[in-house]
């Protein structure tokens, strides 16, 4: 089975696309995680991506989708995989498309974690990381037993640059622009699935769970 997932920042896109990979046995790819891969295998998109990344820039649509065709060709995604975070654009959902198509693949389901502004302010502020193992905490929904520690490794929990409130809306005005549009691209093609995430993390995994029987079964 072949997903995309959706969503603001903070609308726990990672922890949700992890949970149902591992329900699925498919593997979770995150543009992360397919930078880091490509980089470390020493791969000539991944040198390419290094120089970009190294400069500070944004590695282009291009190199990055080279990056994510070379990484769904991998043993793994035989039975299908999740994509968290990619793509980010309609430019970079077309060109999907495309590339899918080519290998007579299409995507079976994009899954939209819908979440107002106010509450990704909210959560996100109330965010924390473990520097070390970068276990995710929220001080409000989902806190450490020990306040202001790692559950995992103990480690004292810091906030993330980018979870400032006049960087959060920053994010939330580019996520508008560029990636909101693929709600409708997908939505057009009748294979989007829209889901409230503003309930518990268990309580989103289960209507996500129920919409992707619905795919598996037609």
């Amino acid at each position: 089975m072949m997903l995309v997932f959706l969503g603001p920042p903070g609308a726990g896109k990672g922890t949700q696309a992890g949970l149902v990979a591992r329900r699925l046995g498919i593997p979770q790819i995150s543009t992360g995680d397919i930078l880091r891969d490509a980089v470390a295998r020493g791969t000539d998109l991944g040198r390419q991506a290094r120089g970009f990344m190294e400069s500070g820039g944004l590695v282009p649509d291009e190199v990055m989708l080279g990056l994510v065709e070379d990484r769904l060709g991998h043993s793994d995604c035989a039975k299908g995989f999740v994509l968290d975070g990619y793509p980010r654009t309609l430019a970079q959902a077309t060109a999907l498309d495309k590339m899918l198509e080519g290998g007579s693949k299409t995507i079976d389901g994009v899954v939209f974690i819908d979440l107002g502004d106010e509450v990704v302010v909210g959560r996100l502020a109330h965010r924390r990381v473990c520097p070390q193992c970068k276990a995710l905490y929220n001080l409000g929904a989902n806190p450490p037993a020990k306040e202001g520690l790692c559950d995992r490794c103990g480690v004292a929990l810091a906030t993330r640059a980018d979870d400032g409130e006049t960087t959060i809306r920053t994010r939330l005005k580019v996520y508008r622009n560029e990636t909101l549009p693929l709600v409708e691209y997908y939505g057009t093609k009748g294979i989007l699935k829209k889901i409230d995430g503003e309930g518990k993390v268990e309580d989103v995994f289960a209507a996500i769970m129920e919409e992707i029987s619905e795919v598996r079964q037609n």
